[in-house]
């Protein structure tokens, strides 16, 4: 008698094993959306008569720069003699005593990180949506110091354009915004070293004032420093975008999402997976913004 021939076992599916940093067709778009912003608001800070355009997205960016000295300058022990806040001269804190180096810095340092969070709304809605309160709130406050009827009249449009986001494709529209004003912020130190070599504003740019501080590094030398903190500092919040968007979301933002989003009677759209790409599209976007800030800002100081 011969022994049963055994049966064939199923076959196993192999198991898939997703990178975290491996984007999706979606989050590829927000890359290359990336360059594009970069390149965009770099026109319009420089261009003239453009300018007037993003004249109140200007003053968020510099009032939180300029507020982010004058925490330093008061946590340092520091005085604040001055603060000026306008879209054409720039920003300028004045401060006495204090910790000069810390309070610098934190200029620069402080801009990157506000600019890194709203980057995080580009990847996810639910995000934007939090952000949206806060960019509401930021862009009126400037208001205070204001007088130009224009930029009085943008201001508004902008908050107009802010809460009708809310009611485009389940607020996806505020993921692009969030994403301008964050490109806006990390890279600030860009459009105050354009400002101070092609428009010789009144107020100079920190990377003037490190020159000044320290006399034997060159204003060159400090731009190419912060401008590459600035990309490592994108680099970072776009890794965290990608690989724990999710994950993020739930463990920083929970808390207050449940309750504004209660109060609106909104909840968030889920996502719709599409097919991954490769890694490399990161590594090609990360490459070509480099080339691009890098040269912008460098080129900013050479002689004339």
């Amino acid at each position: 008698m011969s022994a049963p021939v055994p049966e064939p076992r199923p076959p196993i599916a192999p198991k898939l094993i997703t990178s975290p940093i491996k984007p999706t067709h979606d989050q590829t778009v927000v890359l290359y959306v990336i360059v594009v912003y970069t390149v965009v608001i770099f026109a319009l800070w420089n261009i003239p008569g453009a300018r007037v355009i993003i004249n109140p997205l200007k003053l968020l960016t510099i009032s939180w720069h300029e507020g982010c000295h004058i925490a330093a300058a008061i946590l340092t022990g520091g005085t604040i003699l001055s603060v000026t806040i306008d879209p054409n001269l720039g920003g300028c804190t004045r401060v006495e005593g204090g910790h000069p180096p810390t309070i610098l810095a934190s200029g620069y340092i402080g801009s990157a990180l506000f600019g890194g969070v709203f980057i995080l709304g580009g990847w996810d809605t639910l995000v934007a949506k939090i952000l949206s309160f806060f960019l509401g709130i930021g862009l009126i406050i400037p208001l205070i110091l204001v007088r130009d009827k224009l930029t009085i009249l943008l201001t508004l449009g902008y908050e107009g354009l802010l809460v009708g986001f809310w009611f485009i494709d389940h607020a996806a529209a505020l993921r692009w915004y969030c994403l301008f004003i964050g490109i806006m912020n990390v890279f600030y130190v860009v459009w105050d070293i354009t400002d101070d070599k092609f428009f010789r504003k009144v107020n100079d740019s920190d990377v003037t004032q490190w020159s000044i501080l320290y006399p034997r590094i060159g204003p060159s030398v400090w731009a190419i420093f912060w401008v590459l903190f600035d990309i490592g500092v994108l680099i970072g919040f776009i890794f965290i975008g990608i690989a724990s968007s999710r994950l993020f979301v739930f463990l920083l933002f929970s808390g207050y999402s449940k309750l504004i989003l209660f109060t609106m009677g909104s909840y968030s759209a889920r996502y719709t997976r599409w097919k991954q790409r490769p890694v490399r599209e990161i590594a090609l976007t990360m490459l070509s913004t480099t080339i691009l800030i890098t040269f912008l800002s460098t080129a900013a100081f050479l002689p004339t």
